[in-house]
């Protein structure tokens, strides 16, 4: 009997000790690259790989010319896959971010190619944050709620010490005028703001940014909810610029080219799928969108009663790059799992609680330009930053406000856990808990 349960064990214990295994092994990227300076051979191939993005891939470096500069800068790249450099992550406001951020680039852009739908810089979050959908006090669907319920969430903010901490911390240099010319300091406001979105627990932060408003308040909740980023300093400007050339200015800062970056993978949409979203994950594309808040991406709601956000950019002046610009905007503005996060937050209901799902495997391509360059010449190394339109897949649109049902498992599963604590606080009453 003993033998027959370790037998049953142990691939599970193999699958657990693996897990840990590959937990250990990946470092955020800037311990990573400490890790490899103090080892020559990593320092070594380390330099070489950044002379060879520095130079270009045709150019010369440490005397080698040619084919002799190609074979080392992929020698150099094959070794790097091999440290943790490879592997390294970046964790979102954590304290060297921008100098983890910087790490991360230079190495994906050698060894995977620059393409945002490759990969995020980010560490995957590890829970889906169901409780917080679940138990947001943010309850009720969003076209029948009965009260203000942006009100309520800045109510309880108010009363959360460090939801107020933040807060106030953003309010005042977002408010502040620092001439006739500047409604604020821009730089200021966008930080304090990043750090509330990073700092704040999502049960506050997220209850005031997707909070649901009630049909007989539609022009004044939805108001206060597009003025919880303060937008007159964090999102306008004196003149809408096009929103090619802000994409442009974002990839130019390593948080802003990341936290894109994050949000083009983690909010993808998917017609198929049972949540609109490509990684059926609704947690995680909130975060990746709250995350774009204190940049110069920053998106905002629009002024239109159904849930549409966008950055502050539009398309006049785009030229022959019209349908490029519009298919960016369009992530934003007609994106079906996006939307239907926003909406799930306001329902408190989250997929996670739902039947267990892979991702959706598309049939539609998805394949880079780069990930076809790859297929037709494997050898070759990519050191050139792409920005390629069609790097960005936008999926068709999904009907909002789908109907969703728990498994049976799951109903029983949470029937049980019902009765176990009732059970529970039965005895402990019996016994004179409380």
């Amino acid at each position: 009997m003993i033998l027959a349960v370790f037998y049953v064990l142990l691939p599970v214990l193999d699958v657990l000790s693996y897990a840990e295994e590959n937990l250990r092994a990946r470092l955020d990227c800037v311990r990573a690259n400490e890790q490899c300076l103090k080892e020559q051979a990593c320092s070594t191939k380390y330099r070489t790989m950044r002379q060879c993005v520095a130079g270009g891939k045709e150019s010369n470096f440490s005397m080698v010319a040619g084919l002799e500069a190609k074979d080392e800068c992929r020698s150099a790249i094959d070794a790097l896959k091999q440290s943790p450099l490879y592997n390294c992550r970046c964790k979102r406001g954590m304290k060297k971010e921008k100098n983890c951020l910087r790490i991360y680039w230079g190495m994906y852009q050698s060894l995977q190619g620059n393409d945002f739908l490759e990969d995020s810089p980010y560490e995957p979050v590890n829970s889906r944050l169901s409780d917080i959908f679940r138990l947001a006090p943010i309850i009720g669907e969003p076209a029948v709620a009965r009260e203000n319920n942006c009100l309520n969430a800045a109510k309880a903010c108010n009363l959360n010490d460090t939801c107020k901490k933040y807060r106030s911390a953003y309010i005042s240099p977002c408010t502040s005028r620092v001439s006739t010319a500047e409604v604020c300091n821009k730089r200021k406001c966008h930080k304090a703001l990043r750090q509330f979105f990073d700092k704040v627990p999502p049960k506050h932060s997220y209850g005031m940014l997707f909070c649901s408003c009630p049909l007989s308040d539609q022009t004044a909740c939805s108001e206060r909810r597009r003025q919880t980023i303060v937008p007159v300093c964090s999102y306008e400007e004196k003149q809408k610029p096009n929103c090619l050339e802000l994409q442009a200015s974002c990839k130019t800062n390593y948080i802003c080219k990341s936290r894109l970056a994050d949000f083009f993978v983690n909010c993808q949409p998917e017609p198929r799928s049972l949540s609109g979203c490509l990684k059926e994950n609704y947690a995680d594309c909130l975060l990746a969108y709250s995350g774009l808040i204190g940049t110069v991406m920053t998106p905002n709601y629009l002024r239109s009663p159904k849930i549409s956000v966008s950055p502050y950019c539009d398309c006049s002046n785009s030229g022959n790059n019209k349908d490029e610009c519009d298919k960016f905007t369009e992530f934003f503005t007609e994106n079906t799992c996006l939307r239907n996060a926003i909406q799930a937050f306001g329902n408190g209901t989250d997929v996670g609680v739902w039947q267990p799902m892979s991702p959706v495997q598309t049939t539609t391509s998805i394949t880079t330009p780069y990930q076809r360059n790859r297929e037709r010449n494997p050898n070759t190394i990519d050191n050139h930053i792409n920005t390629d339109p069609a790097i960005y897949h936008f999926c068709g649109s999904l009907q909002v406000g789908h109907t969703f049902q728990r498994s049976a498992l799951q109903e029983q599963y949470y029937l049980k856990k019902k009765k176990k604590k009732k059970k529970k606080k039965s005895l402990g009453l019996s016994s004179g808990f409380e």
